[in-house]
């Protein structure tokens, strides 16, 4: 296919990662930020990621699961999300990765709620659970990308960088849904992207 991924993963959720490896045609990046890279210089630390973890890779695969959520405290969560923002960010020298995020079985009736009328504007959307509580914010703040006026009650796929996908879906097409993440890569929307949200 010629596309590198990087999964990004809790370690609750090898199994899935494993399976992703093992049983898709897919070229992976198999490492993961296992310690803390020793310096207070954000664009060092960065850079360092980028050229030591995620080189050559143009989509980071997210694994939502049971795990993943900010509210879990950000020392616990401090590798995946220095691996989303590694991902995410766009330096010198260094080109972002789309972000693909898989919702792993578990967490498919969380984050997937139905629809319901908005009270804001009488018309039905579809809820969509992407907050602290199931995601890091590095995820849901490129998810739900707010406007200036914090004014939006739905939003289109124009208005995510995140691409979002549920585990099944994700083993039926994986190539489509990796190349989707990529083409957010030059879209619009790229311009309006959080690193550290």
């Amino acid at each position: 296919m010629g596309r590198k991924c990087f999964i990004s993963f809790k370690t609750e959720d090898s199994a899935y990662k494993d399976f992703i490896q093992n049983n898709l045609d897919i070229d992976m990046i198999d490492k993961s930020l296992n310690e803390a890279i020793d310096s207070d210089n954000e664009d060092y630390i960065m850079s360092k990621i980028r050229k030591e973890y995620l080189s050559d890779s143009t989509v980071t695969i997210h694994l939502i699961g049971k795990y993943s959520a900010e509210n879990r405290g950000k020392e616990e969560q401090r590798y995946i999300k220095r691996e989303l923002q590694a991902s995410l960010y766009h330096g010198k020298g260094d080109t972002r990765s789309g972000i693909l995020g898989v919702v792993l079985p578990e967490m498919e009736s969380t984050i997937y709620r139905g629809s319901f009328i908005c009270p804001k504007c009488s018309y039905s959307h579809n809820y969509v659970g992407i907050n602290d509580t199931t995601v890091i914010k590095e995820f849901s703040a490129n998810y739900y990308i707010q406007n200036s006026m914090n004014t939006k009650c739905s939003w289109s796929e124009e208005d995510r960088y995140c691409v979002l996908v549920k585990w099944d879906d994700f083993l039926n097409h994986p190539e489509g849904y990796i190349e989707y993440a990529i083409e957010k890569r030059s879209s619009e929307i790229a311009n309006k992207i959080k690193v550290y949200p």
